[in-house]
């Protein structure tokens, strides 16, 4: 069984950085990408970022690019998510989902492949205050 944990959110000032982490534990796949997602109060969920195992392509949602960078140790089987000039808008609970994919999907496919069918787990609470 596949299971993740998401950690490092916090309070921040609008402009500061933030890194989140995603444990994930009993991946079996040989192909699969892991994404973050986020929900913000009153809104629907938005994928923010993905990476794909292996060659480590990554996606970026528009409102996260040049801010949010995503990578993976996997050594210690974790992607974290670094977030800097941090706006309030970013407020959200954070999640981290994971999925197997084919290796040949683009990663804005894998992205909407984790939303809809992926694994799940719990989420970290972001606060950027103004």
């Amino acid at each position: 069984e596949v299971q993740l944990q998401a950690s490092g959110g916090g309070l921040v000032q609008a402009g500061g950085s933030l890194r989140l982490s995603c444990g994930v534990s009993g991946l079996t796949f040989d192909d699969y990408a892991i994404g973050w997602f986020r929900r913000a109060p009153g809104k629907n969920r938005e994928g923010v970022s993905c990476i794909t195992s292996g060659d480590g392509r990554t996606y970026y949602a528009d409102s996260v690019k040049g801010r949010f960078t995503i990578s993976s140790d996997d050594a210690k089987n974790t992607v974290y998510l670094q977030m800097s000039n941090l706006k309030p808008e970013d407020t959200a609970v954070y999640y981290c989902a994971t999925k197997d994919i084919v290796y040949t999907m683009t990663t804005r496919q894998a992205m909407g492949a984790i939303m809809d069918f992926g694994s799940w787990g719990q989420g970290t609470l972001v606060t950027v205050s103004s």
